[in-house]
């Protein structure tokens, strides 16, 4: 089977040549142009959020085999989030490669976090589907890179380290509000003011509203905590 030359291009980029070329495929194809005869990837992001998960749980143990389990937690948790996978698939240019339908591609769907997230997972799964674990995890350690080492102690994301610490201080969660949204409806531009109940705000201006809310809520918590 015949592939395309962009996703050759990927697959260099990626650092893993496929066996089967529909692994790939079926891993870049969208829910929103799919069909009976061109599986979408929702199955793959499944598994791949699991192989995922594997990977970098048995490369924290290995390496770091004095800290506990709750110091692993929250790293671990960084390291697999969805904003983590956009990371790593913008690093890899996967959005170029996204096979997606009209209004998908019109709303600006190569950009988005949680579609970049999810077809992040669902090539880790195809790659995993196309050779085995010990392949998919060298892929994931390579493309991840140093981010499985510098990842904080801390590394809670923003709103939940807000949160905590709002609660900590027995206020009630922060509150997240749309102030502004601008550009066209493909490619949105949202500002989003983070406010603690006592009064005091950030607003942060990001593509995606949970891109705006954590940057936000970082603002917020590094402001209060220098107070």
């Amino acid at each position: 089977m015949k592939i395309a030359a962009d996703l050759k291009d990927f697959e260099t980029r990626l650092g893993y040549r496929f066996k089967n070329p529909e692994h790939l495929i079926n891993a870049v194809t969208h829910s929103s142009i799919s069909s009976a005869t061109r599986p979408d990837n929702q199955r793959l992001e499944f598994l791949g959020d699991r192989v995922l998960g594997l990977v970098i749980a048995e490369a924290m143990f290995l390496a770091e085999g004095r800290a506990s389990e709750g110091q692993m937690a929250p790293r671990f948790n960084a390291l697999v989030r969805k904003e983590t996978c956009a990371q790593v698939a913008r690093d890899l240019d996967l959005g170029a490669v996204l096979k997606l339908g009209r209004s998908e591609m019109m709303s600006g769907g190569r950009r988005k976090e949680a579609l970049l997230g999810d077809a992040m997972e669902a090539v880790i799964a195809a790659i995993y589907r196309d050779s085995d674990f010990d392949t998919a995890r060298k892929v994931v350690l390579n493309v991840w890179g140093a981010r499985v080492h510098n990842v904080e102690d801390d590394a809670r994301d923003p709103k939940t380290a807000l949160q905590e610490w709002a609660q900590a201080r027995r206020q009630q969660p922060p509150k997240y509000t749309v102030v502004h949204r601008d550009g066209p409806d493909h490619a949105p531009v949202f500002t989003i003011e983070a406010l603690l109940a006592s009064g005091e705000s950030e607003r942060a201006t990001a593509p995606a509203k949970r891109q705006a809310e954590q940057a936000a809520a970082e603002a917020l918590l590094k402001r209060m905590e220098a107070m």
